[in-house]
């Protein structure tokens, strides 16, 4: 790839790039395999990256966090993104620790926030549910509160960090005759929970090693001060004033996806050969190649824009919107093309660009489907 600098990194950043990598290439890639077949990458490596200070590294140090900023966060992502590694979800991690340094009371980050940062505690959000989807306000698992606690019945589906989450933050419904105003945010504590249940793992078309799963709740009672932010009717409001964040990182994650799959696209043209000369060497490999790489610039210059915006506090929802749909369309786009210069070795799980292509698919769907993007960018044109 031609050399570019992200503007927002510095000498600091470029020696924390080095002990990230070493970690991850340590740590990650080689159980990625085991990971893919096992589904899921276990709490081990969660411990560790807590331990190694990699967990929450933009949360205050008060509340145990690195005490940084999103760049540092951002780093993190790219190393496992350039690599193909989708099982850790640090991302929601991230997101699930920043509702509550966002929403919740004192004591609520203090109780939660040190637990996230270390690896003890792994974070998942429990919103989607088989009935709904983007449309949020349509949840139907309902908390109602009596005796100093929430009873919560009902389930959720496609949650990422499923399977071995200890901190849930679940979207409930606290008052049925309400659409907006009718959801809350409860923070629930998993460990040993009657009630609770975690169903089967989901066999998806990519994301082998993230362990997806659906959530049950039968009765289960949660106290009423995991309340997020102690007031009832505030979730939706919540969720949407933390929606640019999340899709900044999935935007992260995807242009780095893209920078991989380059590289190794690169690797295996100029080895493979064909009618005796190399498949770099053919003008159509040439061409491709340049418009994937015109293309990843573009998204990468776009990503570093909303990195600094993050960092700066100025990141709109419309912005984070438009990162979030064209960065994973081109995403898909440029991996596919790099399938296609694999020939059919492109086609083989060994191979990374076939993982890396699978893995984006859904890159266009969570987050907010890229179509629902559209509309968010739509209504700011009005």
């Amino acid at each position: 790839m031609i050399a570019y600098k992200s503007p927002w990194m510095n000498d600091e950043l470029e020696i924390f790039r080095q002990s990230v990598s070493r970690f991850v290439e340590a740590e990650m890639v080689a159980q990625d395999v085991q990971w893919r077949a096992q589904h899921g990458v276990g709490r081990e490596v969660w411990r560790k990256a807590g331990a190694q200070g990699l967990l929450c590294m933009d949360i205050p140090a008060e509340y145990g966090g690195g005490g940084a900023d999103f760049r540092y966060e951002s780093v993190f992502y790219e190393e496992q993104g350039r690599r193909g590694l989708s099982g850790f979800g640090q991302g929601v991690h991230s997101i699930c620790a920043h509702y509550v340094l966002n929403h919740g009371t004192e004591d609520q980050k203090r109780r939660w926030l040190p637990r996230l940062a270390s690896g003890e505690l792994i974070g998942a959000i429990a919103m989607t549910e088989p009935g709904a989807g983007s449309d949020l306000q349509s949840i139907r698992t309902r908390a109602e509160r009596s005796g100093g606690a929430y009873t919560v019945n009902g389930s959720k589906i496609f949650i990422t960090n499923g399977g071995s989450a200890g901190l849930l933050l679940l979207v409930v419904r606290t008052d049925m005759a309400q659409r907006a105003k009718g959801i809350s945010l409860l923070m629930v504590e998993t460990a040993d929970l009657p009630g609770y249940r975690v169903g089967r793992v989901l066999d998806k078309m990519g994301l082998h090693a993230q362990d997806t799963a659906e959530l049950f709740f039968d009765d289960v009672r949660v106290p009423e001060d995991c309340l997020l932010g102690g007031v009832e009717g505030q979730g939706f409001y919540q969720m949407m004033s933390d929606l640019p964040y999340e899709r900044t990182i999935i935007a992260v994650g995807a242009v780095a996806a893209m920078e991989g799959a380059i590289a190794e696209t690169l690797r295996y043209v100029k080895e493979r050969a064909a009618f005796g000369r190399t498949v770099f060497d053919f003008q159509n490999t040439q061409f491709k190649l340049a418009e994937v790489a015109t293309l990843t610039r573009v998204a990468r210059v776009f990503v570093d824009r909303c990195i600094q915006q993050v960092v700066e506090g100025t990141l709109d929802n419309q912005t984070a919107a438009m990162a979030k749909w064209w960065v994973t369309d081109m995403q898909q786009k440029v991996i596919d093309e790099c399938v296609q210069l694999h020939g059919g070795y492109g086609y083989m799980n060994e191979y990374l660009v076939c993982r890396m292509f699978a893995d984006a698919r859904v890159q266009r769907i969570y987050g907010g489907t890229n179509e629902i993007m559209k509309q968010v960018i739509a209504r700011s044109l009005e």
